[in-house]
């Protein structure tokens, strides 16, 4: 194994309270790495790490620490980095018990700082809040109220508060009016826990909304916890149009993003920032998937503003960079940046543009490094295959998907553990690697080449391209070859939680302003 430096805990804390650009990157899997991280530690498991990387750390020579828990997984993650072009990195000295060690505080659960600004957020502001039986009270009163959802569309949709609308959170402050256009209109926020509830509902205080607003206590979580009856499979969303009132919420949106510093910058100064060397600047556009589908600037990530505050460490995983924010309308961009402005970033509202300038069309596309070559066969060949014995077909996907449906027989491995699974699973003739589209297997296919020494084939298209031939599929996790860890259970999600899970869950985030005082490197203001 090659030798990689070593950067100490107090150097990592010491460029943080700097403001240096720096990359703190956990190569565990998500579970693992959600029972216990430092504060600004972004996580990008080794087993994506080729469909992550370019886009969450677009600079090569960025500086990069990596760390694990002594599972050498950072070490492989180090010599792929620098495969993939990176100069700059390095491992965290004695991995995470070498922070904890250090007297590093550590964080659980994901999108942490987000979570914890938000917390910081209520206690500095004193955010109005109503509680769950307060909310059913007015809703059985058929009191003049609106309930706005600042979740995803996705997430509203699995579970919702009777009778509301939802309202992704950068789009507050822009609809908000439409929808209640009498100033005498009480407007609840909720989310399914607490963040985006209290930033949605500071949001519109910030924005001086006549209203009387409030948040939903503890969200969709609270009102489980208090035996109160949700609903599923809504359809109600907000209107495409502002309206007479986008003046108004351009106004006050732009007065909030002053407050908070956001810089103004046009498209040649983009420009400028974007050939600079020795900065990371990423360019993000906090409009909706489906705006931003029908034209966007170059270079831009579609973020939909209430996600990319709550995700931030997700999207912009250099701490330092700088963010630069677009949208077609001036509320969107102006309220998030206020935000990110809040939560220590150099950020940035991109003005002045034109129509012309959302120039490409199309969803988001992640760049990736060149893809290895591998021998692939469709999905008639691996029926044909499977009809006799000597051909094993492993699955890379997520194991949700997985489990939902996989094709008959195959069995679901974590690429960051290829070689332990192979020690569990009979030697075949010939393997074959599939996921979703086959994307991550192709990455996948060298390094299962060098560890079983038998044929290796991509499966063309995926799964995907499998049940499109309308071949027959199987559910369950019934051949798991490695640990259910990709993917760390909310306890805010879905609809079957333990209640003292979800309890758990609103007790940990309570305490997330004393670990800020302790951690000492946040750098958050409040507006």
């Amino acid at each position: 194994m090659t030798d990689f430096p070593t950067r100490s805990p107090a150097q990592i804390r010491q460029a943080l309270l700097e403001r240096q650009e720096l990359a703190l990157v956990d190569v565990r899997e998500e579970a693992p790495f959600a029972e216990a991280h430092p504060l600004f530690a972004a996580n990008i498991a080794l087993s994506k790490l080729e469909l992550e990387v370019y886009a969450r750390i677009p600079r090569r020579d960025t500086a990069i620490t990596l760390y694990d828990q002594g599972e050498g997984l950072a070490e492989r993650a180090a010599a792929r980095l620098r495969q993939l072009g990176y100069s700059d990195v390095a491992l965290l000295a004695g991995g995470l018990d070498g922070w904890r060690n250090a007297g590093g505080e550590l964080f659980k659960d994901v999108n942490v700082p987000s979570k914890a600004f938000g917390e910081l957020v209520e206690a500095e502001r004193h955010t109005p809040s109503l509680a769950a039986e307060e909310l059913q009270a007015l809703l059985d009163q058929q009191a003049d109220l609106v309930v706005l959802d600042a979740r995803r569309f996705d997430e509203y949709q699995t579970m919702s508060i009777p009778g509301s609308t939802s309202v992704p959170g950068a789009e507050l402050v822009l609809r908000v009016r439409e929808l209640a256009p009498d100033p005498q209109t009480r407007v609840v926020v909720n989310c399914a826990g607490r963040t985006r509830s209290i930033i949605g509902t500071q949001s519109l205080v910030n924005a001086g909304i006549p209203n009387p607003v409030a948040a939903l206590r503890n969200g969709t979580i609270g009102w489980t916890l208090a035996g109160q009856a949700l609903e599923h499979g809504q359809q109600r969303r907000f209107s495409a149009h502002a309206g007479a009132h986008r003046a108004q919420a351009q106004a006050a949106a732009r007065a909030v993003a002053d407050r908070a510093d956001v810089a103004r910058i046009d498209l040649a100064q983009w420009r400028r920032w974007q050939a600079e060397p020795q900065r990371t600047s990423y360019l993000f556009d906090v409009r909706s998937p489906e705006e931003f589908a029908a034209g966007h600037l170059p270079g831009a990530r579609s973020t939909p503003g209430g996600q990319l505050v709550q995700e931030t460490d997700h999207f912009a995983s250099v701490r330092g960079a700088r963010l630069v924010l677009v949208d077609d309308d001036g509320v969107r961009a102006n309220m998030s940046a206020s935000w990110l402005a809040q939560m220590g970033w150099q950020v940035a509202v991109l003005d002045g543009l034109r129509g012309s300038d959302f120039s490409v069309r199309g969803a988001w596309q992640a760049p990736l490094p060149d893809s290895p070559a591998v021998e692939e066969i469709n999905p008639r060949t691996l029926a044909n295959w499977l009809r006799e014995p000597g051909t094993l077909v492993l699955d890379v996907t997520a194991s949700a998907n997985h489990v939902q449906r996989h094709i008959p027989g195959a069995w679901w491995v974590l690429p960051s553990q290829l070689a332990q699974a192979l020690e569990q699973l009979p030697p075949p003739e010939r393997f074959v690697l599939t996921c979703g589209s086959s994307l991550l297997a192709r990455f996948v296919a060298p390094h299962l080449q060098a560890l079983a020494q038998r044929p290796v084939f991509v499966l063309s298209g995926g799964t995907s391209a499998w049940i499109e031939a309308g071949l027959p599929v199987e559910q369950g996790q019934q051949r798991l070859a490695s640990p259910r860890i990709d993917r760390y259970r909310r306890p805010y999600e879905g609809t079957d939680n333990p209640r003292d899970a979800m309890q758990a869950y609103l007790d940990w985030e309570f305490g997330l302003v004393a670990q800020l005082g302790r951690d000492g490197t946040h750098g958050f203001f409040v507006i």
